[in-house]
């Protein structure tokens, strides 16, 4: 724990616009390097637990339930600071990430482009190789976040 002061909590809380499903959108980015790494949901929860304990935690829409980012990977996420956007319906993790982000096995969630600027007829592209195979991050057959 990091002796956030609840009154501290309190403030980030009322700051943060949640949706009608009680989530906020979460960009997570490399503090170092400025690398966007994922986008992500966080309720109330997940954000307390973020700020209390620096590691990342999301809320999976999909698990219906926290998800410890790298809590079955390794790969997890250590917050170094949060900031919230204008409208408060976003808010930016600045991390330093352990491994990969992408469950894909690739450092970022953002490894595919479309640069119509490049070519007249600009495809969608692959961007970023794969470093780590998902197989070994969780095992064979397992569910993804």
């Amino acid at each position: 724990m990091t002796g956030v002061m609840p009154e501290a909590i309190e403030t980030l809380l009322a700051a943060v616009q949640f949706n009608g499903d009680g989530l906020v959108a979460a960009i997570a980015q490399q503090v170092d390097s400025g690398e966007v790494l994922m986008l992500a949901w966080m309720n109330a929860e997940a954000l307390i637990e973020t700020v209390t304990t620096n590691r990342v935690c999301y809320w999976s829409r999909s698990r219906g339930r926290l998800w410890r980012k790298g809590e079955t990977s390794g790969q997890i996420q250590r917050l170094i600071s949060l900031r919230i956007d204008c409208d408060g319906d976003t808010v930016l993790l600045l991390v330093d990430q352990t491994g990969v982000a992408c469950h894909t096995g690739r450092r970022s969630c953002f490894y595919r482009a479309f640069d119509p600027a490049a070519a007249p007829d600009a495809a969608l592209g692959e961007i970023a190789p794969v470093i780590a195979d998902p197989d070994q991050l969780y095992g064979s057959g397992a569910a993804k976040p």
